[in-house]
């Protein structure tokens, strides 16, 4: 099984990449080869800067290799079209100059989801015209990335977007041909909204490409969805504890992952708040990567 382990700037709580709150990408980039990664992925377009070279020196300069990227952008909003196309093309420009292979597609939180995050039974649907222009926005890009950038594109499910829970995903993956469109599996926001993960894994292993390593407090995640608690503010909360910590099996995980023949990057996301006291990135991402050790992910 040649699986490489990676980590993300969501780790140290790098959302936007106009937050006043961000860490420096340098440090980043610097606790995360500290912390044992090999890879990382690239946030939100504009944290790092856009210009190759500055930030290939500094990947080179800490023994790392950039993974891919994230494009989490409003695909429900039409309105947002121009917001949604101008990020994906950076962040497919910022990929292809670095040589790294994943391009994520997530729907972000929309205020229409944010109530139901978690409770599938009561989340509102969109109708069927929506939906057929919101499957095709998801399309462009992939055909976009895949087609005219040559990187592997995979879809990811997210809590309180309109691509959430598993019937969605599902729906998304039988009209978007496998050959533009794959899947970023996230572990974490699976369980997140009320599906067992290691099943999904199970029937779709094959289209699996890409794979976001991330565990889910069940204490807390029980209370916020009967509170309704918001996405960030349940970062705040510690939903998305330490590998290990939460209901996810990895062991199960990785069986599945070296069963099915999986090779290439799997990536360690614990989305945080880093301006909580008791927040540290750095220490988290130190256990994260004891944790995979120990359960035989090298």
């Amino acid at each position: 099984m040649t699986i490489r382990i990676g980590n993300a700037p969501c780790s140290w709580g790098v959302e936007f990449a106009g937050d006043p709150r961000n860490p420096g990408w340098r440090d980043v980039l610097r606790e995360n080869a500290e912390a044992g990664y090999t890879g990382i992925e690239l946030g939100p377009v504009g944290f790092m800067p856009e210009d190759p070279p500055q930030v290939a020196e500094a990947l080179d300069e800490h023994g790392l290799e950039l993974i891919g990227g994230v494009v989490f952008r409003p695909f429900h909003d039409a309105g947002a079209w121009d917001e949604v196309l101008d990020a994906s093309v950076r962040t497919c420009q910022a990929l292809t100059a670095h040589g790294a292979q994943h391009l994520v597609l997530i729907d972000s939180i929309s205020p229409r989801r944010a109530p139901t995050a978690g409770r599938a039974d009561a989340a509102e649907q969109m109708d069927a015209a929506e939906w057929t222009a919101y499957r095709d926005r998801i399309a462009h890009v992939a055909k976009m990335g895949a087609e005219e950038y040559g990187l592997t594109v995979g879809i990811h499910a997210h809590a309180a977007g309109f691509m959430d829970f598993e019937p969605e995903l599902e729906r998304l993956l039988s009209e978007v041909d496998e050959s533009i469109l794959k899947i970023c599996f996230d572990t974490g926001h699976h369980s997140y909204a009320g599906f067992d993960p290691v099943a999904f894994m199970e029937r779709h292993l094959p289209r699996i490409s890409y794979m976001h390593f991330k565990d889910i407090d069940p204490v807390v995640k029980a209370d916020v969805i009967a509170k309704r608690t918001g996405f960030y503010d349940a970062c705040g909360q510690g939903i998305f504890c330490n590998l290990g910590d939460g209901d996810v099996d990895f062991p199960r995980v990785r069986q599945l992952l070296e069963e099915g023949g999986f090779t290439g990057w799997c990536t360690v996301e614990q989305d945080c708040d880093p301006t909580l006291p008791d927040t540290d990135p750095l220490g988290d991402a130190k256990l994260n990567r004891a944790y995979l050790r120990s359960i035989g992910f090298e």
